[in-house]
C-alpha cells in the first residue's frame, strides 16, 4: 500500500476487544486468545503504535480484564494515553461507550475491532486521510466470489458482485459525525453491525480504502488456525529482513 498523505488532524483510536469469543470454542475473551504466541489484540495495539496522528486510545474489554489488556499495551510499546472500559452487550454498545471516552480535542476517530489483528498500521493511515478529506471511511476489499440469494435451501437469485465490496475494519470519522450516529441509533433503537452503517443513515459520506485480505476476521477455528499460520509467516518475514 502506498503511503497515504500526512493526516494533520488529532485522532483518537477505539479497539474494540469486548467480544466473548463463543464461536471458537475456547474458554477465554477472543481478544486475549493467542495467535502466534501472542494475544489477539497485541497485534492491534503494535499497529496503532505505528500511526502518528493517533493521540489517544480507548480499548473496549470485557469486564476484569482490563489488567491483561494494560500488559499487552505495555509490550506493544504505545506512548499515548490508554483507557480502558468494560463492553457493552453489544458491538455498537462497546463503540458507543468507548467513544464518550475520547476526547473531545480529537476531530477525528478510528475505530477498529480486535478480531482483526492483522490490519497494517498503513491501513490506519489511509483511512484517517480519507476520512479527513470526507467524514468517513472505511477499509474494505472487493468481493471476489459468485453471490447467491437462498431460501429454504434453494438458489432463487445470482447477485451480481460488480459494485460489492467486503467491509472491513479500521473505520475512521470526524468525531463529531461518529457521535451523531451513534446518539441518533440509540434514540431510534437501531442496531447495526458496523458503524459505517450508523454514518450513512444519517446521510454521512463514507469513503472506500482499498484493505487487504490478510485483514480477515478470526470468527472461528479455522479462522484462528489461518492466523496462526499467517503471524509465523509474517515473524519469518521480519526475521528475514533483520538478517538482510
Amino acid at each position: 500500500m502506498a503511503p497515504p498523505p500526512a493526516v494533520a488532524m488529532r485522532a483518537s483510536a477505539i479497539i474494540v476487544a469486548a467480544g466473548s469469543g463463543t464461536r471458537l470454542g475456547i474458554n477465554r475473551a477472543k481478544a486475549f486468545v493467542p495467535v502466534g504466541g501472542s494475544a489477539m489484540v497485541f497485534y492491534s495495539l503494535r499497529a496503532i503504535a505505528r500511526v502518528p496522528a493517533i493521540v489517544e486510545l480507548v480499548i473496549a474489554v470485557p469486564r476484569g480484564m482490563e489488567s491483561e489488556a494494560r500488559s499487552e499495551v505495555t509490550r506493544a510499546a504505545l506512548k499515548i494515553p490508554v483507557k480502558m472500559t468494560p463492553g457493552g452487550a453489544e458491538r455498537q454498545d462497546s463503540v458507543r461507550i468507548a467513544l464518550a471516552l475520547t476526547s473531545a480535542e480529537s476531530e477525528l476517530v478510528i475505530v477498529h475491532d480486535a478480531a482483526r489483528p492483522f490490519a497494517p498500521a498503513a491501513l490506519f493511515d489511509a483511512c484517517l486521510a480519507a476520512a479527513a478529506r470526507s467524514g468517513g471511511a472505511i477499509a474494505a476489499i472487493p468481493v471476489s466470489d459468485t453471490l447467491k440469494r437462498v431460501a429454504d435451501g434453494a438458489i432463487t437469485a445470482t447477485v451480481p458482485r460488480a459494485d460489492l465490496w467486503q467491509a472491513q475494519t479500521p473505520q475512521a470519522f470526524r468525531r463529531a459525525l461518529l457521535i451523531e450516529a451513534h446518539e441518533r441509533a440509540l434514540a431510534e433503537h437501531v442496531t447495526a453491525t458496523d458503524d459505517a452503517d450508523l454514518v450513512e443513515r444519517i446521510g454521512g459520506r463514507v469513503e472506500v480504502v482499498e484493505g487487504t485480505a490478510r485483514n480477515f476476521k478470526i470468527t472461528t477455528r479455522a479462522d484462528l488456525e489461518l492466523a496462526d499460520s499467517a503471524a509465523a509467516a509474517l515473524m519469518n518475514a521480519s526475521r528475514a529482513r533483520v538478517s538482510d
